[in-house]
Order: structure tokens, then C-alpha cells, then sequence
């Protein structure tokens, strides 16, 4: 397993709309490995594979308390979503230390394939439904912050730019 490298906004590969994956062999689930281990190293509770610069619809997330159930969702298809809406405070391993409100659905199904190539249908409420959303925007090519208005927007893009230099300045 390996620590992959995560994109950081605004870095336009985060706009990429992900392929469907054609197939769930032995390079898809060495991926995913790859997913979690950086996921878990990154103290985050989801990662799509276009953070990552793979442009194929996989998602990795885990909101257990424990992080020891990982969820894999390859090629999910959104199949119902509630009407009731919730506004929560979201983060993202590609935005680091940026966190703010986010309106989406309470509750929803999804219908994926697994780690295995097996079909399978998540009903999810909460910070799982949150999650799943937000994993399944970054493969649409759309990064949180472009729910936000074009000041804040502009201000986290001013943030992370200045934060890119000052890394860089350093090494």
C-alpha cells in the first residue's frame, strides 16, 4: 500500500469529470487500499479518486467512530434522494483547514458496486448521506467550496494559493 498525493483547491484536475470504472479487478482494489490508507493518514472521512488524480468513479469513506468500517462505491448512481434538506459544516482533504456550510439532502440511496464487483444499495441518513454527496460532487469535477458565494469562494481560492507558495518558498 502507498500514500497517494491529494490535489489541493484550485487545482484544475479537481474540475476532471470522472469515467466510469470498467472494470472491478486487481488494479481497482489496489487503488482503493491506497484510498483508505491515505484517507486514514489524512484524518479524513472520505476520498474520491479525482482527489487523487484518478479520474474513475470510486469513493472511499468511513464515518465510524472507530474508523474501522470502510465503505468502497464504484460507479455510484444517486437512486433517490430526500426533499428535507440539512445545512452542516463540511471540510475536504482537497480544501484543508476550510470548513463551512453546505446544504443537501437529509437522507438518500445509493446504488454502487464494491471492492468486489458485487451490486449493492446504501440507504444513508446523517453525516453518511453528507458524505456521500460531497465524495460523489468531486467526480462530477465540483470541489464544496463552489456552493459558496463567489467572495468566499474567492477568498479560499486567495487562502490556499498563498498557503501553496509558502510551502513551496520552504522547501
Amino acid at each position: 500500500m502507498a500514500l497517494l498525493p491529494i490535489l489541493v483547491y484550485p487545482d484544475p484536475r479537481l474540475h476532471t469529470v470522472a469515467k466510469p470504472v470498467a472494470a472491478v479487478d486487481d488494479r481497482i482494489r489496489a487503488l482503493v487500499k491506497d484510498m483508505l490508507e491515505t484517507m486514514y493518514d489524512a484524518n479524513g472521512i472520505g476520498l474520491a479518486a479525482t482527489q487523487v488524480d484518478v479520474h474513475e468513479r470510486l469513493i472511499v469513506i468511513d464515518t465510524s467512530e472507530e474508523r474501522d468500517e470502510p465503505m468502497v462505491l464504484i460507479n455510484p448512481e444517486l437512486t433517490w434522494a430526500s426533499e428535507e434538506v440539512q445545512v452542516g459544516d463540511e471540510g475536504c482533504l482537497s480544501v484543508p483547514g476550510i470548513y463551512d456550510g453546505v446544504e443537501r439532502s437529509s437522507a438518500i440511496r445509493v446504488q454502487a458496486l464494491d471492492e468486489h464487483g458485487q451490486s449493492r444499495e446504501i440507504a444513508a441518513e446523517g453525516l453518511l448521506a453528507v458524505c456521500i454527496q460531497h465524495e460523489m460532487d468531486h467526480l462530477r469535477g465540483k470541489v464544496f467550496v463552489e456552493y459558496l458565494s463567489p467572495l468566499k469562494r474567492n477568498r479560499i481560492k486567495t487562502k490556499m494559493l498563498k498557503a501553496r507558495r509558502e510551502t513551496t518558498e520552504r522547501v
